[in-house]
């Protein structure tokens, strides 16, 4: 059932409001309505897209936070960061991004996603990938969106072991242990 205009943009803001990160094609589906619609209610409320969106959350959010890099040197957009605990981000596959034959996402760019993410995720002003271990479980195609979640699993004066596991969906499609180097001897909490 379709709503009328003015009832349909009221909600269409509140959702946007509760759920930033939310995308033009599932706003369609849940108001049974065109994404071209969409597009038009959101220039009409005048709410950015979803890239302006994202940028401006994490420019207001993070860029205080994050010490270990410049927010526009990690690569994906963070959504939500708790330094040395977890962090997460997400990456939208381009045709930048993939190998034109096939439409698969360069394996690259999936690494360094999920290591700009270790490397933010540390409450430091200088963080290092020491070493890192990766598995690749399912091709990225053009057109997804990557989801990376960091978690830091141990620390000690100089390492910090961050775990990062990236889907598309709900489906696994990338992991990577990072092992960080950090230029401060001293840990939150051992002050």
């Amino acid at each position: 059932m379709k709503l009328p205009k003015k009832e349909r943009q009221s909600r269409l803001k509140q959702k946007i409001f509760e759920n930033p990160f939310v995308t033009d094609d599932d706003l369609a589906k849940q108001f049974n309505v065109s994404v071209q619609t969409i597009r038009l209610d959101r220039m009409e409320l005048s709410i950015p897209e979803l890239r302006e969106r994202i940028k401006s959350v994490a420019e207001k959010t993070f860029e205080d936070e994050v010490r270990s890099l410049p927010i526009d040197e990690i690569i994906g957009e963070i959504i939500d960061i708790e330094l040395d605990e977890s962090a997460i981000s997400i990456f939208d596959v381009k045709d930048e991004h993939v190998f034109q034959r096939n439409g698969i996402a360069r394996g690259h760019h999936l690494f360094a996603q999920a290591n700009s993410l270790a490397v933010a995720v540390i409450d430091d002003e200088l963080a290092l990938t020491a070493s890192s271990q990766l598995q690749f479980y399912k091709p990225v195609q053009l057109g997804e969106r990557v989801v990376a979640k960091a978690k830091v699993s141990s620390k000690d004066q100089r390492r910090t072991t961050v775990e990062v596991q990236s889907y598309v969906g709900q489906t696994l499609v990338f992991k990577g242990d990072f092992n960080m180097y950090r230029s401060t001897t001293q840990l939150k909490g051992d002050e």
